[in-house]
């Protein structure tokens, strides 16, 4: 299969498929800005400012020129359209937004005849509504920013791998060398959450990749630290607009 380097090739808006094992990617950027789908499996995508859960029916923009890295504990694959910034209407900032069954149908066939299609013909059409569905995009909250403070940094990566860790404010900032109150201004300024919002985010996006991999919701919910599953679905539905199983619905 021949392989396309995304940064060379000749057309200004393409799509590409791909299928990837269990992956945790390292970091790079593109020229281009991205429009990244996973129509199978759940991806994890994050900048050094922020991290964005991607589970199927939803894709995320990143940026022209910005360091990212993309993870996943199973098997998935990838549709990724490129795009110059003249292409189409590019967004001023990286987020998930919904991808219905036509776009998802039309990234599919998009992708069959890859980056160097003829400039007019059926190819060019079908990219040209492409670009007419993107322009409609629903934006979904699966996003979560991320701290700068190194200290922070440390606490979050271990928040991220221990979701369900009990412990107050106060104890998590002395076991990383920070006083409640310091963790607690901190985190404001770098990430514009207070810690129990961010903490709940992050509970929520963790356990939106556990139910994209398949787990129920009660397993979900106590896993990353909800002792009752009722709250945590009014949690989720308020987060998200949906309850855990219609969030899930092709739209």
């Amino acid at each position: 299969m021949q392989v396309i380097d995304p940064d060379k090739a000749a057309r200004p808006l393409f799509v590409l498929s791909e299928r990837h094992a269990a992956t945790d990617g390292p970091w790079h950027s593109h020229r281009r800005a991205q429009f990244i789908h996973a129509s199978e499996g759940v991806l994890t995508v994050r900048t050094e400012t922020g991290l964005w859960v991607v589970p199927p029916q939803r894709a995320v923009w990143i940026l022209p020129g910005l360091r990212h890295r993309v993870s996943a504990t199973r098997e998935f694959r990838l549709r990724t359209l490129y795009a110059d910034a003249a292409a189409l209407p590019v967004p001023d900032r990286c987020c998930v937004v919904v991808v219905d069954p036509l776009l998802d149908a039309l990234l599919q066939e998009a992708s069959a005849f890859g980056a160097d299609y003829p400039v007019e013909g059926p190819e060019a059409r079908i990219m040209r509504v492409i670009v007419d569905r993107l322009s409609q995009r629903r934006e979904v909250k699966s996003a979560l920013p991320l701290p700068r403070d190194p200290r922070l940094q440390r606490m979050a990566r271990h928040l991220e791998k221990h979701p369900d860790d009990p412990r107050p404010l106060e104890a998590l900032a002395a076991a990383f060398g920070m006083s409640g109150r310091t963790a607690a201004r901190r985190c404001l300024a770098d990430t514009g959450l207070r810690f129990g919002q961010w903490r709940q985010q992050l509970r929520l996006l963790k356990a939106l990749e556990a139910l994209s991999r398949g787990d129920g919701v009660a397993q979900a919910a106590h896993d990353v630290g909800y002792a009752d599953t009722s709250s945590f679905i009014t949690v989720f539905k308020a987060a998200f607009g949906d309850t855990p199983a219609r969030h899930f619905r092709r739209d």
